[in-house]
């Protein structure tokens, strides 16, 4: 099994991670032992909704829809019980709402004995990222963040069979989509459901005094503030206060987001700083930590 290392830097000490699997096509259709796949996180996450499974604000006239599964472990069969399922989405009129306290269209629920989750909520709509540009549609999506220990925390999205939108939005028309774009079905009542089985990764933590070494507030080369935060075993990315990704460690002293990027390389200095330099596929820029949190 392929091991790549967290690079020993000044008094830390070595810190490693296995490789996942990975789907391929069979000539068929896709195959493999990969898990869940993942997303990017967006700019709508909001850390501590409300624990309800009936997300549907008061007077919502968007159309009811029963969303369920269950949690799995790496193997693909071991249900997870009391894992965290977090979900948000835009409302009928494609607002999110990212501020007021009644966390609209936001919930949580923990899975039962037999890993199971389920969620009422409504059809989610295509909205326009960019008021001002045609282009800039998005597919109809229901955002997702799961958590249990032992397992690494899974930030995806789904999408929905038939949507016009899809072809031409990157994240949904990757073929790591494929298992995430499912079909809204009737049940016996006539009512709107999905469903939406997760196999979880396994969970390769990090020694907490990295986390000490490469938390904290960050002044980058063009002239931006970028703030790394641990949560459970993410690194959440905030862009000059705005919350903008969830990084997970792949080894090599690198974390990077739900589709590959970006992909945020720190180097631990010398006399104690800490550089990061964060790759997108256009550009890079790096920077040096200004303010460290506490140690634990």
């Amino acid at each position: 099994m392929q091991r790549r290392n967290f690079i020993k830097k000044s008094s830390l000490m070595a810190f490693s991670v296995s490789a996942f699997g990975g789907i391929h096509w069979n000539g068929i259709n896709f195959v493999g032992d990969s898990p869940t796949t993942t997303d990017i996180l967006g700019p709508f996450y909001r850390p501590g909704a409300p624990m309800r499974n009936n997300i549907i604000s008061p007077g919502s006239t968007g159309i009811p829809m029963n969303l369920s599964g269950k949690v799995f472990s790496e193997n693909g069969e071991t249900p997870l019980d009391n894992a965290l399922v977090e979900i948000w989405q835009c409302d009928e009129k494609e607002y999110y709402d990212n501020a007021s306290d009644d966390y609209l269209f936001r919930g949580a629920v923990k899975t039962d004995k037999n890993g199971a989750y389920n969620f009422k909520t409504i059809v989610p709509v295509p909205y326009k990222a960019n008021p001002d540009n045609e282009n800039s549609w998005r597919p109809a999506h229901i955002h997702m963040r799961v958590s249990v220990p032992d397992q690494q925390d899974l930030i995806t999205q789904i999408y929905f069979k038939g949507d016009q939108y899809i072809d031409n939005d990157t994240w949904a028309s990757s073929p790591r989509a494929i298992n995430r774009t499912l079909e809204i079905i009737k049940n016996d009542k006539g009512e709107s459901e999905v469903t939406f089985d997760i196999v979880m990764s396994k969970e390769f933590p990090l020694d907490s005094k990295v986390y000490d070494r490469i938390t904290g507030l960050y002044k980058m080369e063009d002239e931006s503030n970028i703030e790394f935060i641990k949560s459970d075993d993410l690194l959440l990315l905030k862009r000059n206060g705005h919350l903008l990704e969830g990084l997970r460690y792949v080894g090599n002293n690198t974390f990077e987001g739900g589709v590959g990027y970006p992909k945020v390389s720190f180097e631990l200095l010398e006399k104690g700083g800490t550089k990061a330099v964060i790759s997108l596929p256009s550009k890079s820029v790096s920077g040096e930590k200004f303010l460290k949190y506490k140690e634990s």
